[in-house]
């Protein structure tokens, strides 16, 4: 995936090993209010399951799309 590769982090070969890695990052997320884990490890277990799940693939894809148009809106109004 470019936005993972963009930022040099190797995901593993195998995609079993890919989903259970995306999972582990979504529900440590969802435990962010814990010291350890963050909300942050949210968006990036559901980029590393875009990979391999269509349905996260295409979130990913509306999302990308919708804060590119906000972001476009907001430099028009500059």
């Amino acid at each position: 995936m470019r936005i993972l590769d963009r930022h040099g982090l190797r995901l593993p070969a195998s995609r079993g090993r890919r989903i259970a890695l995306g999972w582990a990052l979504v529900v440590g997320g969802i435990l962010g209010f814990l010291p350890v884990l963050g909300f942050w490890m949210i968006p990036l277990g559901m980029a590393v399951l875009s990979v391999d799940l269509p349905w996260f693939r295409r979130l990913r894809r509306r999302t990308a799309v919708w804060w590119g148009r906000r972001r476009a809106g907001q430099q028009g109004r500059a």
